[in-house]
């Protein structure tokens, strides 16, 4: 932006303020007192103002520009929209390699498997509705985005970086079922719930820890 010269003599004329633009002049004019009801003080000292970040064009003159306040980051547990209990939830089962052992149901494994489970679920591949770690197997309840994206696919992934990323051997291939109505829902999270009960690992469903859900509570299915 260009301003006039400097005038050498004391006075300077008001000329020259009258050419200035209309939101500079009464600063550079009227530096330290108030040109106009409607402007702010500025002094010598700094203005702190909440948001706002001041731009020094001169050793005296600041100018405030606005700074975008910073959203808070959406959590993992809210509910995308595409995640509508009328469509179909896929209940799925997937074997470890190896049966018989306990290679899942532990701190260290099941904290690295559901982080990567919640990974999924904060980049909108899936909606794991119940995702329960038995010694051996997966149980699991999700709903699938209308991506285009098989299911085959996503399952496949997951199971491809969980055998490099945490040492887990997988059978080939994994079982899936699709849920079409309400009831058969319901029946499946509490039989995946009770999973643990049936196999004595339990004594009732909420003692066994290795579970996530994705909205962190068992899903209300009515």
């Amino acid at each position: 932006m260009m301003f006039p010269p400097a005038s050498s003599g004391r006075n300077e004329p008001r000329e020259t303020c009258a050419r200035l633009p209309v939101f500079i002049a009464p600063l550079l004019c009227g530096a330290g007192r108030r040109s106009a009801p409607s402007l702010p003080f500025f002094g010598q000292r700094a203005v702190h103002t909440i948001g706002l970040r001041p731009l020094r064009l001169t050793a005296s003159v600041p100018i405030i520009f606005p700074v975008p306040i910073p959203r808070r980051k959406s959590l993992p547990h809210e509910i995308p929209l595409w995640v509508d209990p009328q469509r179909a939830i896929y209940f799925i089962t997937i074997n470890c390699e190896l049966r018989g052992t306990n290679q899942l149901a532990t701190d260290g494994i099941a904290a690295a498997l559901f982080e990567t489970v919640r990974h999924r679920q904060e980049q909108g591949l899936w909606w794991p509705h119940v995702f329960l770690l038995m010694p051996d197997h997966v149980h699991a309840l999700i709903s699938f985005p209308p991506s285009g994206k098989c299911i085959k696919l996503i399952v496949g992934q997951w199971k491809e970086w969980t055998a490099k990323a945490v040492g887990i051997g997988w059978q080939r291939d994994f079982f899936e079922h699709r849920l079409r109505h309400a009831e058969s829902r319901r029946e499946k999270a509490d039989y995946i719930l009770r999973n643990p009960v049936r196999k004595k690992l339990a004594a009732r469903p909420e003692d066994w820890p290795f579970v996530y859900f994705a909205d962190g509570q068992r899903p209300p299915f009515r």
